[in-house]
């Protein structure tokens, strides 16, 4: 098992550069943040991401960031003497700090952060919006719209019940196609719940309490929802995390999809997501919700083969709390999420990863980080070879999934860790069934970081919800 570390990233970046410098094209620049849980936006030809404790980050291309803010402090550009302007908020959650906000632009230009703050160990949380005319701030409150964890009476009228009312955190606001304005929000506790929202003022319409349940219940491990509407399939998209945010929590991301923005939602096998929930009595019981939604990525390594550099794979660890952008223009699908990684700790940073709707309709998500690939048109003769394989399973678990060695051969045949056929059409469409299960997504070329080299992959989705990646073992001795 090889380690990564903070030395062999330096010594790869070293390579990286070294191996490239009499390539006519240059390799990818990265530069990378730290911004927990981060939302994406668009603002003119900059896309900014908000996160956690009031971070936030910007890029023009997706992989070169910079970092704009970060900390809950009076001196954040985001929110300037923040501690005041929402000390109702940190004062009803028995907090200092503020947890996954949603950043929006409405019909009048300004910019609306959803933002919350919760106690942590229990839902005793508030949610509410600021508003301002730029997207870097600053932020103006305006206001508490959702509380949570009250002894007593919510805000629905009803008797507060953790273990089916939500916790008021990880808001998305969006748009469906009709131009109706929908709050998606929720984590553990009762589950996830959906409102609609005043496009004219960005609050709740009048008599709907909590909303609408989509799923969870029992302190589920679920949350973190982001909704994505994909015209190419007409189908509302729901993305969410299962599992525990650190290093150790095994934190997944999935998804789920709806003709409707409100539900209801199922999975790859046509299950019911309301069905998604813990058991009553049983605090976070994984195993209860894990067989839910189709999984997109968990903890994973490729690991570098003997031919390969030896300075260490390229993975993650408890990689979520994603967000999701389509670019209408380019017909492009991007995947933002937060992830730590093997052997770092807690150490995390924002990856951002290209998607594509395969032949069912459903999001398969590019093996290795966005470089400004796009995918092209391919011969068999390109996809042949041996592959790092992933099979992300449909467990939650802080198990790291370490690549094993498989052959795509001439003959439509998958040899080595795993057996079965593979086919190409379409130009890029991929076809494997494995182990008897059949998954369906594409190939494309990427830029391997862990390699130094462009590689063809694969990444495919099953029936049953269950990814599968292939990266190509790099074909240069380093």
């Amino acid at each position: 098992m090889r380690k990564r570390t903070l030395t062999a990233l330096i010594s790869l970046a070293l390579l990286s550069a070294c191996s490239n410098s009499n390539s006519s094209t240059s390799p990818p620049v990265f530069e990378d943040v730290s911004v927990h849980d981060p939302s994406v936006i668009k603002a003119d030809d900059t896309y900014y991401v908000f996160g956690s404790h009031l971070a936030s980050a910007k890029s023009k291309d997706l992989m070169s960031w910079t970092q704009i803010s970060s900390g809950v402090s009076d001196d954040n550009v985001l929110i300037p003497n923040v501690t005041e302007e929402l000390s109702e908020t940190l004062s009803w959650a028995q907090s200092d700090t503020l947890w996954a906000p949603d950043v929006i632009q409405l019909a009048d230009g300004k910019f609306y952060m959803y933002y919350d703050a919760c106690r942590g160990d229990s839902p005793l949380s508030a949610l509410g919006i600021a508003v301002a005319d730029q997207v870097e701030g600053p932020y103006k409150n305006k206001g508490i719209i959702l509380k949570s964890g009250m002894a007593g009476i919510g805000d629905d009228g009803e008797v507060y019940d953790a273990t089916q009312k939500p916790n008021v955190v990880d808001p998305d606001v969006f748009y469906d196609k009709e131009g109706k304005l929908w709050m998606v929000y929720g984590s553990y506790s009762g589950g996830i719940f959906i409102l609609e929202l005043d496009p004219a003022t960005g609050f709740p319409l009048p008599d709907q309490g909590y909303g609408k349940k989509l799923l969870g219940a029992n302190h589920a491990r679920i949350e973190a929802p982001y909704m994505l509407y994909s015209p190419e399939t007409d189908y509302y998209y729901l993305f969410l995390s299962f599992g525990g945010l650190d290093a150790n929590g095994g934190y997944n991301m999935r998804v789920a999809r709806s003709k409707n923005p409100d539900g209801p939602f199922e999975d790859a096998e046509g299950k019911a997501m309301i069905d998604a929930e813990g058991t009553a009595g049983v605090l976070f019981d994984d195993p209860a919700y894990a067989p839910y939604g189709v999984k997109l990525m968990g903890n994973f390594e490729f690991v570098n083969t003997d031919e390969e550099l030896s300075s260490g794979g390229d993975g993650y660890v408890s990689p979520g709390h994603n967000s999701a952008y389509y670019d209408e223009k380019s017909g492009k699908y991007y995947l933002i999420f937060h992830t730590r990684f093997p052997y770092l700790g807690e150490q995390h940073e924002v990856r951002v990863h290209q998607m594509f709707m395969n032949a069912g309709g459903w999001p398969v998500v590019a093996p290795h980080r966005y470089s400004g690939e796009k995918i092209g048109k391919y011969a068999a003769k390109d996809v042949t070879g041996q592959y790092k394989y992933v099979n992300h399973g449909k467990e939650i678990t802080a198990d790291i999934v370490e690549s094993q060695i498989i052959e795509l051969n001439a003959d439509g045949t998958i040899s080595g860790a795993v057996t079965g056929t593979w086919s190409l059409s379409d130009e890029h469409t991929a076809q494997l069934t494995i182990g008897g299960a059949d998954y369906s997504g594409v190939f494309l070329r990427e830029w391997n970081e862990a390699t130094a080299s462009n590689v063809m992959t694969f990444t495919a989705v099953s029936g049953e919800g269950i990814s599968v990646w292939g990266s190509h073992v790099s074909p240069e001795k380093k």
